[in-house]
């Protein structure tokens, strides 16, 4: 008999995050390979950067080609293992990212402030030749100029030392943060065994109640005799709070949604002060007056100018949001509901979603077996081939993926080659996988990164989301908004994989402006409520019918329904998170939560609970890219309304009209990336600069007189 292979082989099989790879073996990375990869990968480009820094000249083949590659490989390498830990969360994934992030911080900070390279950059922005440059070359320059400043370059000695060390400790509160609110959401369970108690929940809610408690281990629950577990992701908090009937039902979990990781050792609260304190101090460091003013000096909009475009949409929200209100108390009324004149937080879902079932006969339930994915999928897939002249074909298995519900796909252009690839990862994982929606990318497009140094390295995208999943064999069975959810981050991935630019550092969306990124994604939204591309999507799993053609105008009338309580809900997002950034003095009298409730009496029509601490939350600016930032979604949604209204200028029945359209929209928003100034862009698109007018009018939120 063969003796056992000794376990010290196991020490020759090279790192999955240091081998040459097409595409990123996401199957084959495990904890254990984060810190020695990540640190031998650091080693490597410490060297590269030495050598750039003592032969840094000014010109693109000396400077930026090498600079790109530097950038290029720590981005593809850190970004596979933050997206496994986002999708495949486990202890040893995160303590070793924790053990290795503040190398990685140290070298981000490093090349940031490398006085060579930023003198270097200015030598090509001051020479003769800058005129001649491309305009996506002098972004380029432009962009790295600015990205020094804000990294510290211009900081000496002690100053620069405090600035290092705050960049250190606000990336572990970000992330120590990020875990909390994912561990406070898995953290809360509801086990029910009464039916009564979930009472108008609807099939497919309690299909996933069974299938959660079947995962923890109640091994005979089904989706009608129970029991069945209620949880705080996505999928089970909204079902609870549009459909339970059962009104304590809803308070515990409403209570329990906006209180998470505010308590306990999973309270953000210090964290968001030490984030807030530590903001103000880089910004002062920098020579600006708050956090705000460093997050717009890589935007498109100014303090002020944000401030303005929330503050008009906020009148012209208010007046129709106290309405929406008024409607939904008499409508409790008439039902002859015990709490009508005492309706609150956990009843506003639940009356809404009755009043619009009566008002435009519309159930959302009963629409979700229009929407399996497969069909979801198709009808994307033919609008965007008659919209981009693309089609996009499986090819599973050509990749590795992290888990086996993941599609991995090819996007080719109208003579068959391939242009770009994307994974989808669309399904809820409650036990490993963070919240809500996103897109980012794996590679971007570049001559520079090609393989075989001839040809453009491809983008490849991912596109995450947290649907429901299938049930039995059923397929999954999507909500309204899921599918407008899976347009959304489609839009974003567009955006990325039919750039034209091969220039790596403005290719996709490197290099665009954060508040106009939203913008495409945002865009292909509107398509949703567009007749042959909803009826071409929406066929009953079953039966393969059609969507009924009155079911469709009931959802185009409800397209605005709550339209001013929707964008209200946004603004105070926004608002707070501007003015938590400008005016808020961490420290002082006033509280993180002391300032929401400010900005909620004039953003919400009913004032938050006093103990809401949505805050805790927040992941979007206290763990992710949008601190100062979160009016982008308002922003952009201004660009993106403007955007499809040309569309409907041309006319949206007029096959030829759309398809023409179309081909401009890509080869303008969709194909110039970071390499031309997005308000520029626009205006190449669209013929003249952008109007909050389609925006308004699209919300039902133009005043009567208009």
């Amino acid at each position: 008999m063969a003796a056992a292979p000794s376990p010290i082989a196991a020490v020759d099989v090279p790192n999955p995050l240091l081998i040459d790879f097409e595409f990123p073996p996401f199957d084959s990375v495990k904890p254990e390979h984060v810190r020695p990869g990540i640190r031998d990968l650091l080693k490597l480009l410490e060297n590269e950067l030495y050598e750039l820094e003592k032969n840094a000249e000014p010109t693109w083949e000396k400077l930026v080609y090498p600079l790109e590659k530097i950038v290029d490989k720590l981005a593809v390498d850190w970004g596979m293992v933050n997206h496994l830990k986002a999708v495949k969360d486990s202890p040893e994934l995160r303590s070793a990212i924790e053990e290795i992030q503040p190398e990685k911080v140290k070298f981000d900070l490093r090349l940031g402030q490398s006085k060579p390279l930023y003198n270097a950059f200015k030598t090509i922005q001051d020479s003769s030749n800058w005129s001649k440059l491309s305009e996506a070359r002098r972004r380029i320059v432009e962009n790295q100029l600015k990205e020094a400043v804000l990294s510290g370059v211009a900081l000496e000695d002690e100053k620069k030392d405090q600035f290092n060390k705050i960049q250190q400790e606000l990336q572990r509160l970000s992330q120590k943060f990020d875990e909390n609110v994912l561990d406070a959401t898995k953290k809360f369970e509801r086990l029910v065994t009464d039916k009564n108690e979930i009472e108008g929940l609807p099939a497919t809610a309690l299909g996933l109640a069974a299938q959660t408690a079947v995962s923890k281990g109640h091994e005979n629950a089904t989706a009608e005799n129970g029991p069945w577990i209620i949880t705080l992701e996505a999928p089970s908090y909204m079902s609870v709070m549009q459909h339970a009937r059962n009104r304590s039902l809803r308070e515990e979990v409403y209570r329990a949604y906006v209180t998470r990781a505010s308590s306990g050792d999973l309270d953000n609260t210090e964290i968001i002060n030490q984030i807030l304190k530590l903001r103000l101090e880089n910004a002062k460091l920098l020579g600006y007056n708050n956090y705000a003013e460093v997050s717009m000096a890589m935007k498109m909009a100014s303090v002020d100018k944000a401030e303005e475009l929330l503050e008009k949409l906020r009148t012209a929200s208010w007046d129709p949001a106290v309405q929406d209100l008024e409607d939904i108390r008499n409508f409790a009324k008439q039902q002859g509901a015990a709490e009508a004149d005492d309706l609150t937080h956990w009843d506003i879902n639940f009356w809404s979603e009755r009043l619009r079932e009566s008002k435009y006969d519309i159930n959302e339930e009963e629409l979700r077996p229009y929407f399996s994915l497969p069909k979801v999928m198709d009808g994307l897939f033919s609008l965007a081939k008659k919209l981009f002249g693309i089609d996009i074909e499986p090819v599973d298995g050509l990749a590795p993926v992290w888990n086996n519900d993941v599609r991995f796909y090819c996007v080719k252009d109208s003579s068959g080659s391939p242009i770009s690839y994307f994974y989808f990862d669309p399904y809820s994982r409650p036990s490993e996988k963070r919240g809500g929606a996103w897109m980012d990318e794996v590679v971007s497009r570049s001559r520079v990164m090609s393989r075989d140094g001839s040809s453009v390295r491809l983008p490849v995208a991912h596109m995450v989301c947290n649907q429901t999943p299938p049930v039995g064999d059923k397929p999954s069975l999507m909500t309204f908004r899921e599918v407008e959810t899976v347009f959304h981050e489609f839009g974003h991935a567009l955006q990325h994989m039919l750039t034209r630019h091969d220039e790596g550092l403005v290719a996709g969306i490197r290099g665009i402006e954060w508040d106009a990124v939203e913008l495409p994604s945002q865009f292909m939204e509107n398509w949703c409520y567009h007749r042959d591309t909803l009826m071409g999507i929406a066929k009953h799993y079953e039966t393969g019918e059609t969507l009924p053609e009155d079911v469709y105008k009931k959802l185009l009338a409800a397209r605005t329904f709550r339209a001013g309580s929707l964008s209200l809900r946004q603004l105070r997002f926004a608002s707070l998170d501007l003015e938590l950034h400008t005016r808020y003095i961490p420290g002082g009298l006033e509280t993180i939560y002391d300032v929401d409730q400010k900005i909620s009496k004039k953003t919400q029509v009913l004032p938050p609970l006093p103990e809401d601490r949505f805050l805790c939350s927040f992941s979007h600016i206290f763990a992710g890219g949008y601190a100062a930032g979160y009016y982008s979604y308002k922003w952009a949604e201004v660009l993106s309304a403007d955007a499809f209204s040309a569309f409907e200028d041309a006319g949206l029945d007029d096959d030829k009209a759309v398809i023409e359209t179309g081909h401009r929209f890509r080869e303008t928003i969709l194909a110039l990336g970071g390499g031309k100034a997005p308000l520029e862009v626009f205006v190449e698109f669209r013929g003249r600069e952008p109007s909050p007018e389609p925006l308004l009018r699209h919300n039902g939120l133009l005043p009567a007189a208009a």
